[in-house]
């Protein structure tokens, strides 16, 4: 006897009030930061109680899609990853302590992204201009005389590092793993690494990368990974 597939339950208003805004933003080509029609106008446009209205739009701001700014309005959001760094950083904060250690699984993303990266860079040829690349050089061994070279340096060199690629997405992703990892670094031990590394690891990319020697550029990026490597190593239980 076959059996009858149950009918797949309706969704709910506030779901379909959802379903509906979004579908109102692409049909009218609003792009990120442009207003939204009020909570009333998009009750008579989309049929809906008031309740289903602000329900959908506060589901849709926790993912970024709207921003509601009060005393001001509401607004098509612009992309974050916020939602995802928070997420990723509790759920690698919980492995730390069973041993799992995802957080070595996003460093790993990280790398492979980033070695993939600076090949994509290299094949945009030599006229590349990374003047902005080593001035961030200059200031992280500046930074490593006195101290040690700033997290916010050290960011910049990256985020600067691919500009040129032109893609906004690799700026999120790379910024994601990079405040993921940062909230969990006082997690992870002290560092193996001395400033004088760090600076040396970061101009071995660019060196690699100014010259066009792909071979070398990857190997200098996964050298540069070689201290938080070491550092989830040790977190390691022992066998």
């Amino acid at each position: 006897m076959t059996a009858v597939p149950r009918p797949r339950p309706r969704p709910s208003r506030a779901v379909e009030a959802q379903e509906g805004v979004k579908e109102l933003i692409l049909q009218r080509g609003l792009v990120a930061g442009a207003p939204l029609p009020t909570e009333s106008e998009l009750m008579e446009e989309l049929g809906v109680s008031r309740n289903s209205i602000r329900e959908a739009l506060k589901a849709l701001q926790a993912v970024g899609i709207v921003d509601i700014r009060h005393g001001f309005g509401m607004f098509v959001g612009r992309m974050s990853l916020a939602g995802l760094v928070d997420e990723l950083a509790f759920h690698s904060r919980i492995t730390l302590q069973d041993g799992r250690n995802a957080l070595a699984n996003l460093i790993e993303i990280r790398e492979i992204l980033e070695i993939g990266l600076v090949q994509r860079l290299i094949d945009l040829g030599p006229d590349v201009d990374l003047t902005p690349v080593a001035d961030v050089i200059a200031r992280m061994e500046a930074e490593a005389v006195v101290d040690a070279v700033s997290p916010e340096t050290d960011r910049l060199f990256h985020d600067l590092l691919y500009r040129p690629l032109d893609n906004a997405v690799v700026s999120q992703l790379l910024g994601a793993f990079w405040d993921v990892y940062h909230q969990l670094r006082d997690h992870l031990g002290a560092p193996d690494e001395t400033p004088d590394d760090v600076v040396r690891r970061h101009r071995d990319i660019y060196t690699a990368v100014l010259a066009g020697d792909k071979a070398q550029a990857m190997a200098a990026v996964y050298a540069h990974f070689d201290g938080v490597r070491n550092r989830l190593a040790r977190l390691r239980p022992p066998t």
